[in-house]
């Protein structure tokens, strides 16, 4: 391949990467709504106004009938529900979890008044994000810097650092000190997220360890391959599928649902979990992140032995030179 050659591959390649990353990004956001998006029900006219949720959205929201609003408060307290809709004594109340998902919240209170055909009250929010985020919006900014961050880490490890020890050691501390950099400066700078300082730090250096292990793991496996592989996982899939500004619901499908199986979904949902729910339905995404932590292990320990088991062989293949007599 000549050099104009080489030129116009690199510049249709990387064109395609560009629409890539466009379909990856825009696709979601262009396709956000409710889909079996959980939602309680709750009063005597509950019947009523499941028929009409029905009607307007179908198929946008799976719908619960607790036994009366105590209950449909503590469903979204754990978080089993994203907001309930109380119904009796005049028109519908909407109670809300904006620390869930403020986009999500949004759409509720619109909601109400759209099944009422009335003014109705102001959405109550029962768990509210943090009063210097109320929109998430630097929340769901905060998950792309972690994986960015993570892959640029991995990349750095992989090619930098020789020796799968090394490697392994460079992951353990960029966990650490990833992780209590990232939430002091998140808490105790911008002050956006609320909660324990130290397991939030904990769940920021899991989600570290978690991507640029997996890079470093790949590459020790792979090689140069391993990196692109990861990159594309982690970057072109998990990013634009984490619901991260939105909800897993809110997102088409199966994509919504595969999202939440990789880091950056279970890192935006774990994070949540912790710093508004206190630990509630935090164990499935840190099932998920402890997963991904035990691949790039795993692939290290691969990578470990294929090292070893070239070393013996390499000198094998040298050739012994006999000694020249003096």
């Amino acid at each position: 391949m000549n050099a104009l050659q080489r030129a116009l591959a690199l510049g249709f390649g990387a064109a395609l990467i560009q629409a890539l990353m466009l379909i990856a990004f825009a696709w979601p956001a262009a396709n956000t709504a409710p889909r079996d998006l959980p939602l309680a029900v709750t009063g005597p006219q509950a019947g009523m106004v499941t028929e009409k949720l029905n009607q307007f959205s179908p198929g946008g929201f799976e719908v619960s009938s607790p036994a009366d609003e105590a209950a449909a408060r503590q469903a979204i307290k754990d978080r089993e529900v994203y907001g309930a809709i109380v119904t009796g004594n005049g028109a519908p109340r909407v109670l809300v979890a904006s620390g869930a998902s403020p986009a999500v919240a949004q759409q509720l209170s619109a909601l109400a008044q759209q099944l009422s055909g009335a003014p109705v009250s102001a959405a109550e929010d029962v768990v509210a994000a943090d009063p210097d985020d109320p929109r998430g919006g630097a929340f769901g900014a905060m998950v792309l810097p972690l994986v960015m961050s993570g892959l640029a880490g991995g990349v750095l490890l992989s090619l930098l650092v020789p020796t799968v020890t090394g490697r392994l050691i460079g992951l353990v501390t960029f966990g650490i000190a990833g992780g209590l950099l990232s939430m002091a400066i998140i808490q105790g700078w911008m002050s956006i997220v609320p909660g324990p300082y130290l397991a939030l730090s904990a769940v920021a250096g899991l989600v570290s360890f978690a991507v640029a292990g997996t890079i470093v793991g790949l590459a020790t496996t792979l090689g140069q391959a391993g990196i692109g592989l990861g990159a594309v996982t982690m970057l072109l899939i998990g990013n634009p599928f984490s619901a991260a500004t939105s909800a897993p619901e809110m997102l088409p499908q199966p994509w919504g649902t595969i999202g939440q199986l990789l880091p950056p979904g279970a890192a935006a949902n774990l994070l949540r979990s912790v710093a508004f729910f206190d630990n509630a339905a935090a164990m499935k995404p840190l099932v998920v992140l402890l997963a991904w932590a035990a691949l790039a292990l795993i692939l290290l320990g691969v990578g470990f032995l294929k090292s070893r088991g070239a070393a013996p062989a390499e000198a094998a293949a040298t050739p012994k030179t006999d000694p020249v007599p003096a």
